[in-house]
Formats: C-alpha cells, structure tokens, sequence
C-alpha cells in the first residue's frame, strides 16, 4: 500500500480542460506542454500568496526554475477536465514545489511534478543560498 503524502500548509488547485492545440499526433496532450500546464497552477500557488512574477521582481529578486521532473502515469486526452494541484514543500534555501495533475471525474492520477527555483539578487545577479526575509514574510514564517 502506497503511503499518503501529507500536504503543505501552501497550496494552490485549479481546473481546466484539456484543448485540442495541446494535443500531438497521437490525439493525447503533447508531453510539453505538462510544463505550461505547472506554470498555470504555480501562478495561481503565487498569486495566491501575493508574490507572483511582478511581486517577486519588484522585491529585488527573479526565481529561475533551476530543476524539473516530470514523471507521466496516465494520458491526457482532448477535452477531459484536469484538476492540477501545486505545494510548496521547501523555501528556506530554495522554493520546492509538488505537482498532482489528475482527471477531475475519476481523480485519477495522470502526472506527478517538482520543480525547484532559486532566488537571485536581479541588481548583482548573485544567487542566494539562502531565501530571502520576502519570501518567509510571504508564507507567513517567522526567521529564526
């Protein structure tokens, strides 16, 4: 039996519908446009958190996605309502974020993610080893 993740206390989950210029040759979504489809719920994770792209370049820092995985369970096929889920599980020395993609009626699982972002002082151009004071402020994280 499979052990449930426990998920974070900063989450952000949308839906949409599959459409037909995501689809490759083979009528199933083309396996690149997954990484549009984790932009779409990571703004809504970010937006959600009042530090979206704008508010994070505003602040002094951009936060270049520096790793991704992709692991495919299951086709996406035209038209099919998707439930895309982000969490937030790491942000002290870089921003970890989680991935569920799955069918809306079923809940099945269809796609499971990560990426990791790191922040770099736009003015020097220096990434930082550590996340900076903004984004602790963000999820609400005292420093310790």
């Amino acid at each position: 039996m499979r052990k449930q993740k426990k998920a974070s206390r900063w989450w952000a989950e949308i839906e949409m519908q599959v459409q037909f210029f995501d689809l490759d040759p083979m009528q199933i979504v083309w396996h690149g446009n997954y990484v549009k489809y984790l932009e779409v719920v990571r703004c809504a994770l970010l937006d959600k958190l009042g530090y979206n792209y704008m508010e994070m370049k505003n602040s002094g820092f951009a936060w270049p996605v520096i790793d991704l995985q992709l692991r495919y369970v299951g086709p996406a096929k035209f038209g099919q309502m998707l439930t895309l889920r982000a969490d937030i599980v790491e942000w002290e020395n870089r921003l970890k974020i989680d991935y569920l993609i799955s069918d809306t009626a079923t809940g099945k699982r269809l796609t499971r993610a990560s990426t990791t972002q790191v922040a770099v002082e736009i003015a020097s151009g220096e990434m930082c080893f550590v996340s900076p004071p903004v984004l602790f402020e963000k999820l609400g994280v005292k420093l310790a």
